[in-house]
């Protein structure tokens, strides 16, 4: 079963900073700080860009972890996508979208995963990995908006 949730993030910055900084794996790294996260293969710093891949590993759940991603479109400033092509998720796609607005930007983050646990992933995809996912993706967010602090 795949489950999916959406992420809305406003902030001062323009939309083509923020844009920036979504794709920017120093600053990926500097918000996922609590998992050890780690850029390990492929772009390890600086900007993704389109066709590029990283390798991440991280713990999470008590669990190390790594997954593969690809920059499968970019759209400057407007969106990209990247997707799992080797790690612990059946599927994994994240959309990146970003508006300008009269204040700055508004950044919404679109994810649609697939767990690897057959029937029973259904029950752990929502209640479980979307409810985590989902909080990681709001934090990274605010994060890359400029926000002083975690609003978790």
């Amino acid at each position: 079963m795949t489950a999916s949730f959406v992420c809305r993030t406003e902030s001062p910055l323009a939309v083509e900073e923020l844009f920036d900084r979504a794709r920017s794996i120093d600053l990926h790294l500097d918000s996922q700080k609590d998992s050890g996260e780690r850029a390990v293969a492929g772009v390890t710093t600086g900007l993704i860009g389109d066709g590029q891949e990283v390798t991440w590993r991280a713990r999470h759940f008590g669990l190390p972890l790594t997954m593969t991603s690809r920059v499968t479109q970019l759209d400057f400033p407007r969106s990209f996508t990247d997707e799992q092509v080797k790690g612990p998720f059946k599927a994994f796609r994240h959309v990146h979208e970003f508006e300008p607005t009269a204040m700055g930007s508004v950044m919404t983050d679109r994810v649609v995963f697939t767990a690897p646990l057959g029937a029973l992933g259904g029950a752990v995809e929502r209640f479980v990995l979307a409810r985590y996912l989902r909080k990681l993706i709001t934090a990274r967010g605010h994060f890359l908006a400029g926000w002083s602090q975690n609003p978790l």
